[in-house]
């Protein structure tokens, strides 16, 4: 079949809902698409996902390519890997899209295998552009994969100039979701892939479902605490301020690493990737890591006692001192006002 040279955007599932991560990654690829003149199509792969359709529609995607079947109900990554890598060969794409999730990072690698292709993980950022070669070629709108890297030193951008489709997991939280639009339509594509002789390396006995105690990328305001708060038990004056601002609790690698705070709360280029409209940072120093998981706040205020520290120089506002003072005089202020 001739290329069609579409965007796709892997659309991930669970417990018959779609993840946020594959609504987010339709804003960016919706601004691919437009930029190459093409169209955009999720991909869904599971036991009766069209009726995620709908929503895919709504926010942006002009295909839907669906592949159903009982035996593709729970993710199976050969299964999963064989469905991807037919359909991609199928449809020729130029570019193809997943979230960093542990899915998207357990399915993209042995896919962009099984093709020969190139693939950049973890990006922060997609733009489409020219590139010319060291002999000389010059290639016209490709995928420009942009990653933090050695340690969130420097921003590398990457492109793969000579393999089609182009591939990247992209982090989650750091494309902002696009707007729906209520009653926007699209064309399904009923994709059928041959599973015979694939075999059946895994059985799943049984699946249990354990909900998140925190759902930072929603949060309006965080608080965070990082190493400079001292220890577990000191991380309830960090919860303190959270509760009277009505606010989800954060927390740096540091802390998390220091057994201070859960992994679900961690905020930063290994944990969450958040833009909320207030972020705190207490004891945070500031690492390249950890601002690029929230640099991209409405407003940021920095509580340390060390003027030198990095999280000073993206702050808006920026309090010196220790934050065992700073952050009493702060809760009292707010509960004085709240009463006035």
């Amino acid at each position: 079949m001739a290329s069609n040279g579409e965007v796709w955007v892997y659309a991930e599932h669970d417990w018959n809902k779609l993840q946020d991560i594959g609504i987010e990654l339709l804003s960016k690829g919706r601004e691919l698409a437009d930029e190459l003149g093409v169209k955009l199509a999720s991909v869904i792969i599971g036991d009766k996902v069209t009726r995620h359709a709908t929503i895919l529609f709504e926010h942006g995607a002009d295909k839907v390519y669906a592949c159903e079947g009982s035996k593709l109900d729970n993710y199976d990554t050969a299964k999963y890997a064989k469905v991807l890598t037919d359909l991609t060969g199928q449809y020729k794409p130029q570019v193809v899209l997943f979230g960093a999730s542990a899915r998207g990072r357990d399915l993209a690698p042995r896919v962009a295998s099984k093709l020969r292709v190139g693939l950049t993980a973890d990006c922060t950022d997609l733009q489409i552009g020219d590139f010319k070669a060291p002999d000389g070629t010059e290639y016209k709108k490709i995928l420009y994969q942009i990653r933090p890297a050695f340690g969130g030193n420097i921003i590398a951008t990457i492109v793969n100039p000579n393999t089609r489709p182009q591939m990247a997991t992209v982090r989650e939280g750091v494309m902002p979701p696009p707007p729906s639009k209520k009653g926007k339509k699209g064309e399904i594509v009923k994709a059928i892939i041959k599973m015979q002789n694939l075999p059946n390396l895994t059985s799943i006995l049984h699946r249990e479902k354990t909900e998140k105690k925190v759902n930072l990328k929603a949060s309006r305001i965080i608080v965070s605490g990082g190493y400079g708060v001292g220890s577990k038990e000191n991380f309830a004056i960090i919860r303190n301020l959270a509760s009277v601002l009505g606010a989800e609790v954060g927390a740096s690698r540091a802390a998390v690493d220091a057994g201070f705070i859960e992994k679900d709360h961690q905020v930063g280029q290994t944990g969450t990737t958040v833009r909320p409209a207030l972020y705190i940072a207490c004891g945070i120093s500031g690492s390249v890591q950890h601002r690029a998981g929230m640099d991209q706040s409405a407003k940021i205020v920095a509580i340390n006692n060390d003027p030198e520290a990095p999280i000073f120089s993206i702050a808006h506002y920026g309090i010196i001192g220790d934050l065992n003072e700073v952050i009493p005089m702060l809760i009292e202020d707010i509960k004085k006002r709240r009463v006035e």
